[in-house]
């Protein structure tokens, strides 16, 4: 009869670390997307327009500023379910125990 070992209990500083990491990919990810949208975009309006490409407007104007409110709201959604799950597996934890 094997027996399963005993679930490490949940740390509190691991939330931050999760919630960096998170976020900074998150960011990373919706920067370049939005980044190659932009470059499409504005490659597309320069040759209808027939004017010189632009891409500083893509960059300044539209994907950093894209990517903070991005990095806001993944940070805010992260922060909330990292909680969430240190909070169940907490009350996991203390069940097993029990047990």
């Amino acid at each position: 009869m094997t027996t399963t070992p005993a679930a490490r209990p949940p740390h509190w500083y691991g939330i931050p670390v999760r919630v960096a990491l998170l976020t900074f990919l998150g960011t990373l990810l919706s920067f370049a997307l939005v980044l190659f949208l932009s470059i499409i975009g504005a490659l597309v309006i320069s040759a209808i327009r027939g004017v010189p490409l632009q891409m500083r407007i893509a960059y300044r104007d539209i994907a950093i500023p894209a990517a903070l409110v991005a990095a806001a709201v993944i940070f805010v959604i992260t922060v909330i379910m990292e909680v969430r799950h240190y909070r169940q597996a907490k009350s996991l934890a203390a069940i097993e125990r029990m047990n």
